[in-house]
């Protein structure tokens, strides 16, 4: 029987032209990734977007268009038996960025007996490539944004 486990991952550009990402520490490991999660059962990928942002960063965002979708083979980091498909849309603001963002990466604590902490940073887009991105597919992606959006402005030109 395969295992399929589809993520979806939302792409934000601020006015300041730095890209929006997340330290999460998970089940013993550090990773850099992409706003998002995991598709549940009757959900719509575009209806996951928009619940994983308010999940993570109690964020209302309007879906832009759709950046990629996995094209090549990828095991889960976690389990060794799932395949991992992922989404990636570009995505804009649609109320004021309430969520604490931190400057520095993995700028939290994680409390004994906790298995997953997270927290939002901001990477300037002189910074920002698929280096600082951890996962796999998530690399692909940065590489993809850094040339497809080197001359994008916030307003969508």
């Amino acid at each position: 029987m395969a295992l399929f486990n589809v993520r979806v991952y939302g792409i934000m550009i601020n006015a300041k032209r730095e890209v929006l990402v997340m330290d999460e520490y998970i089940r013993g490991g550090y990773y850099t990734k992409f706003p998002g999660g995991g598709l549940e059962f009757g959900e719509g990928t575009l209806e996951c977007m928009v619940r994983e942002w308010q999940e993570e960063l109690r964020q209302e965002i309007e879906v832009l268009e759709h950046i990629y979708t996995t094209d090549f083979f990828q095991i889960s980091a976690f389990d060794n038996v799932t395949q991992i498909i992922s989404i990636y849309y570009l995505v804009k603001a649609r109320s004021p960025f309430v969520a604490k963002v931190s400057d520095q990466p993995f700028d939290f604590e994680v409390p004994a007996g906790v298995t997953e902490v997270e927290g939002a940073r901001w990477i300037p887009w002189e910074q920002f490539s698929a280096d600082v991105i951890t996962l796999p597919i998530d690399k692909v992606v940065a590489d993809l944004v850094k040339v497809k959006y080197a001359g994008y402005d916030t307003a969508g030109h």
